[in-house]
């Protein structure tokens, strides 16, 4: 008879999630995350086959929340433009607050996806899954006018996101708010008719 777990998955991915976000995937040793998931290497490695996978266990985890929560914040209100308004300002807040992680999907995209087409696979996934919901919102925006109908929503998605990852970059160094509120005010006056 086969033992049962003794982990909780999805406590196990949360803390292995976490070093990674924090350290990088080459800064965190298999030493950190035994420590922060408090199972021994043997059982890690059991669960998850390498600190590869584990990683990438831990950002579809990342990557899944990321979207759910993007998602939430987007289809939040009855108006188009006010749930985008609502995830600017929500990224800008916690740009401003100095959480100094970043995003781990921005994060993985600078340390790795030049060097490991899975882990680019995957970033890519959850990117474009972010991307596609900003633009069927900015779609909606546009057909009850409140953007441009001249605006293309895909480019302008893309543009924004472009502006988001560069956002969350700048975040890791700890700008000031008046930084971050110069961009957000940016992004939010394309949301003008």
């Amino acid at each position: 008879m086969a033992r049962p777990k003794e982990y909780d998955p999805e406590t196990v991915l949360t803390e292995a999630m976490h070093v990674f976000w924090s350290t990088g995937y080459f800064g965190t040793s298999m030493s950190q995350l035994t420590e922060a998931t408090h199972l021994k290497p043997g059982s890690l490695y059991g669960a998850f086959q390498s600190k590869e996978a584990l990683f990438l266990a831990a950002l579809d985890h990342y990557g899944q929340t990321s979207v759910e929560t993007v998602r939430q914040l987007l289809e939040g209100s009855d108006s188009p433009a006010a749930g985008i308004r609502a995830w600017v300002d929500r990224v800008a807040s916690e740009v401003s607050r100095n959480e100094a992680h970043g995003c781990l999907l921005v994060n993985t995209t600078l340390e790795l996806a030049g060097r490991n087409a899975a882990i680019r696979e995957k970033v890519n996934l959850y990117l474009d899954q972010i991307r596609d919901l900003l633009a069927c919102r900015l779609a909606q925006a546009k057909e009850v006018g409140e953007i441009a109908g001249s605006m293309d929503s895909e480019a302008l998605a893309a543009f924004m996101l472009c502006t988001i990852w560069g956002l969350r970059v700048l975040g890791v160094t700890g700008p000031s708010k008046r930084k971050v509120d110069a961009v957000r005010n940016q992004l939010l006056a394309l949301l003008h008719p």
